[in-house]
């Protein structure tokens, strides 16, 4: 039931920002050729493999790796892109995904294909039975600043505790830090 609830909230959301989509759009398509929408596999409930949709943030030609791996990440961000990423609203089609069923609106950030140190620990940690989420207790606590081993012990904690209050907390967290910016990390950088 809950999860239709949010399948019902996402599709609200689409149509009422349908002219945000709109506008959006139009800056991805006039700043830089290629699709507005980056389709990305990603790892889902259950290991299952999905497509995650976002707005176009970078380059057609950047290579298919989480971005905090990248070495200078600057020369793939379109301009347009910069926002997007420091506001989140590349985030936004994340809402298909959950009007497919496909994610909710908390879980764990879905790692990417490829990430199979991250796909085992969570595993291992039972964390693989939830569905993913577009903000998640890990990105609230710190997102790209944390080591593997640190985001999979939250996704672990969120799987002991979660609740509607608990992801009530984490979505109004999720506001605070996309408003101060905190935990975005772009490229490869030491963390201590």
């Amino acid at each position: 039931m809950y999860n239709l609830l949010q399948r019902f909230v996402a599709l609200v959301l689409l149509i009422i920002l349908s002219p945000l989509f709109l506008i959006v759009s139009l800056l991805i398509k006039i700043e830089s050729k290629g699709p507005v929408f980056f389709k990305q596999e990603r790892i889902g409930k259950d290991n299952m493999n999905f497509m995650i949709y976002k707005f176009r943030s970078m380059r057609t030609d950047t290579p298919d790796v989480a971005t905090h791996l990248l070495d200078n990440p600057d020369i793939f961000i379109t301009k347009v892109g910069k926002f997007l990423r420091k506001t989140s609203l590349d985030e936004l089609p994340q809402l298909i995904n959950i009007v497919k069923g496909e994610m909710l609106f908390v879980g764990p950030r879905p790692a990417l294909y490829n990430q199979y140190d991250l796909r085992d620990l969570r595993t291992e940690k039972g964390v693989h039975m939830l569905y993913p989420g577009v903000s998640g207790w890990a990105q609230v606590n710190g997102r790209d600043e944390l080591e593997i081993s640190e985001k999979v012990e939250f996704d672990r904690e969120y799987v002991e505790k979660r609740s509607i209050f608990m992801d009530i907390k984490i979505v109004f967290m999720t506001f605070i830090k996309v408003f101060k910016s905190e935990g975005v990390v772009e490229g490869s950088k030491n963390i201590s």
